[in-house]
């Protein structure tokens, strides 16, 4: 599969955790430091107290299992979403204001769904939630829906915002990724796109602008990957070929945004770029849909 890279976006700059790079080159120069990385890692583990999630009267409430979590401040309060059971694959919710006492909210949806991003303010006086309603299995299709609620505990007023794309990167499905940055243009999404290979899945990173005070309607869509796996830390690891935004660091003042992504399921990678260059980027090579446009509701 050949790559455009004429129009890949160039600006966004690629680094790989530190803490990666410092235990490859320890395990090239020590025999057997792998092994002492692993005990070192498990002791280190089992000294630290778990993070214990309580139910509202304060009664230990451990989902059986967790993972892809998302950290979003709203108002006051710090909301943890992540994906669990829930007799198949489900989204869970948790809150602290102190991360001391962690308190599992209702489940917001029923099965099957993932991918869940909490909106960093409410919208209309709403809390604003994406998801991407799935299987159980490794989901072989997946557009992004939009649900709002006055509590974080009834959700409702579901939106469609888009579906996957007709480009190579993005054909087989898409689901949300950070939660969305506010721009004086809209709502910037970095999302996942996902297409199929001989090889398995290969997961790329995309961009686009939702309306901001109407995000069901998409303004802008990237119609090529902002990053797709290329580096060696990308393209091999627990799950292959794959990268996978996360989490943003941004700043106002200067622009400058962190984007924190998975990396083959096992590294964490971090990139840079500016909210003017990505923002120019997206509308430069947008291609949306009817879909995309419409306010998601038949």
């Amino acid at each position: 599969m050949k790559h455009k890279k004429e129009i890949r976006m160039e600006d966004i700059a690629r680094e790989l955790n530190i803490s990666i790079v410092s235990v490859s080159n320890a395990l090239k120069n020590k025999k057997g430091v792998g092994e002492e990385l692993r005990q070192t890692v498990k002791e280190k583990a089992a000294e630290k107290e778990k993070i214990r999630f309580q139910d509202e009267a304060g009664k230990e409430f451990m989902p059986r299992y967790a993972y892809d979590p998302r950290l979003v401040k709203v108002e006051d309060t710090y909301y943890i979403i992540w994906c669990q059971d829930f007799y198949g694959a489900s989204i869970g919710v948790a809150k602290t204001q102190d991360f001391k006492t962690f308190t599992r909210i209702e489940n917001p949806f029923l099965p099957f769904n993932r991918n869940a991003v909490l909106f960093p303010r409410k919208v209309n006086g709403k809390f604003l939630m994406l998801s991407r309603p799935s299987d159980s299995g490794h989901t072989p299709f997946g557009d992004i829906f939009l649900s709002e609620s006055s509590d974080m505990e009834y959700w409702g007023r579901h939106r469609h915002v888009m579906g996957k794309g007709k480009e190579w990167w993005q054909n087989v499905k898409i689901g949300g990724g950070a939660a969305p940055i506010e721009t004086s243009e809209g709502w910037l999404l970095f999302y996942h796109g996902v297409t199929g290979t001989c090889n398995g899945y290969v997961y790329s990173i995309g961009g686009a602008v939702l309306d901001l005070d109407e995000p069901s309607i998409v303004k802008y869509r990237c119609d090529t990957f902002l990053l797709t796996p290329e580096e060696w830390y990308e393209e091999r690891g627990f799950v292959p070929n794959v990268t996978f935004p996360c989490a943003t660091i941004h700043d106002a003042a200067s622009g400058r945004i962190a984007i924190y992504y998975g990396a083959a399921d096992t590294y964490v990678g971090l990139a840079f770029t500016r909210a003017e260059e990505v923002l120019a980027y997206i509308r430069e090579h947008s291609a949306v849909s009817q879909e995309d446009t419409e306010i998601g509701i038949r």
